[in-house]
């Protein structure tokens, strides 16, 4: 049955690539501390609140959260070196930069007090909100090479998923592919696997803003297809969206120690003017929602979830305000899974065969064009190698193979953002891999990546 009215389902997609233990400054771990401070521990009291918002969790960043030490060094990274680059930043500091400063050192020191009082424990707080689970190291899964690849990547998700969500908590079938990447090859598999829904940036099928795009599609068979919807997407992820008023911190522009005390403006950074701005995109956001399902539908606008303070500082509490004026105007703000209870999906068009990403552009050339093609080759070989070997192949040859298969070695190299890490990334597990299938290499050397490893489902005819 058609919802009698429309409604906003706020999707945040969690994921940091394998980082715990491999490398620290300028690519290494400490991006994962990073978010954890910045996004995750402001999100995760949020969520607490009760604020109706659908998360997300891709298996390896819960793997590496709680890995054996990873807690410890946040809390070190917090209260030792933080404090420390703070301290040394204050003190070259010119006085019109000093407030700024204190208020990014108070705002560790909070990510600090909320960590402990949490126990420490990350994993926990994620999963108690997690509806939704994905492939468990992200890989772009249409150019994983082999069924058999794919259903490794899906089942040791979704066994991952199962394994960490409280009490036993029934999963409902939702999966974000990564990178919203889908064909329509998959379907077949991801319906086998359980999955019931997934979300699909189909803007270049309807073109942007078309209403189509406020219902969920479906076939005769396979899961049903979530559209995004790209006009409140870009609000936020837009080189001239919500984060690039003036009012906001600077991403781009660092201290010394790499801190932020200039707004976007060029203006020392005041937390005053970012959360009164913040409050106005936040009742912006809601209006024009509600405008778009004034006649019915349902609005899905997906993030990811590092974007809301990770890389906009304000992002949380943007996403506070959305909150509190969607409920103030009478907007719904549901839950994906039970926005997806209520609505009778749409027959997808016939024809429909393309495969799409939300990817700039919205193909798979970022993670197999030209510029990284090696990588994808790389990949896809190292995969025919694993599956040739079947049953004789070790699990750390598995989980090397999934580690390779991750979608940011391909994303960071054509980007251009992180040197040659990604590359070295790539090559030191698909070294591994093949010392592993040749009977070397030390299981413990692949750290807590995959724990709850399907290797089943590679076997299955």
């Amino acid at each position: 049955m058609t919802a009698p009215r429309g409604a906003l389902s706020v999707v945040l997609h969690s994921h940091m690539p394998y980082v715990e233990g491999f490398g620290t400054w300028p690519f290494g771990e400490e991006w994962l501390w990073e978010a954890a401070a910045t996004s995750y521990l402001p999100l995760l009291d949020l969520l607490d609140e009760g604020a109706p918002v659908t998360l997300s969790v891709t298996p390896v960043l819960a793997d590496q959260l709680e890995a054996p030490g990873a807690a410890a060094r946040l809390r070190a990274f917090l209260a030792d070196l933080r404090r420390e680059t703070h301290r040394r930043d204050l003190d070259a500091a010119p006085t019109e930069l000093r407030p700024a400063l204190e208020d990014s050192a108070a705002g560790y020191d909070w990510a600090l007090q909320r960590l402990d009082a949490r126990g420490g424990d990350l994993v926990a707080g994620l999963a108690a909100h997690a509806t939704w689970t994905s492939a468990a190291t992200h890989a772009v899964l249409p150019i994983v090479a082999t069924d058999a690849g794919v259903r490794l990547q899906v089942a040791t998700g979704i066994a991952a998923h199962r394994a960490r969500s409280p009490g036993g908590r029934a999963w409902r079938g939702g999966f974000w592919l990564p990178e919203c990447a889908h064909a329509p090859w998959l379907d077949r598999l991801l319906e086998q696997a359980g999955v019931r829904a997934t979300c699909a940036d189909l803007t270049d099928v309807f073109g942007l803003g078309d209403e189509r795009q406020l219902r969920p599609l479906r076939r005769a068979a396979g899961p049903v297809l979530v559209p995004l919807d790209r006009v409140s997407i870009e609000l936020v992820w837009n080189a001239r969206g919500y984060p690039s008023h003036g009012d906001y911190r600077d991403y781009h522009r660092h201290t010394a120690h790499r801190h932020r005390a200039w707004a976007n403006d060029g203006a020392p950074y005041d937390p005053v003017r970012a959360a009164r701005r913040a409050t106005l995109d936040g009742a912006d956001f809601v209006a024009r929602c509600a405008r778009r399902v004034r006649d019915g539908g349902l609005v899905v606008c997906a993030l990811d979830a590092e974007l809301l303070g990770h890389w906009w500082h304000e992002g949380p509490a943007w996403l506070r305000a959305v909150t509190e004026h969607a409920a103030e105007r009478g907007l719904r703000m549901l839950v994906l899974d039970d926005a997806l209870a209520e609505v009778e999906p749409a027959p997808l068009p016939a024809g429909y065969a393309r495969t799409t990403t939300w990817g700039t552009p919205r193909d798979l050339s970022t993670w197999s064009g030209p510029a990284v093609a090696d990588l994808a080759v790389g990949a896809r070989d190292a995969e025919l190698r694993v599956v040739a070997a079947g049953a004789a192949a070790p699990d750390r040859a598995l989980r090397e193979l999934l580690a390779l298969q991750s979608s940011d070695w391909a994303f960071l190299t054509s980007a251009g953002t992180a040197g040659p890490y990604p590359r070295e990334r790539a090559a030191g597990h698909r070294a591994a891999l093949v010392a592993a299938l040749a009977g070397g290499a030390r299981e413990d050397a692949v750290r807590n990546l995959a724990p709850h490893l399907v290797r089943a489902a590679l076997l299955e005819p």
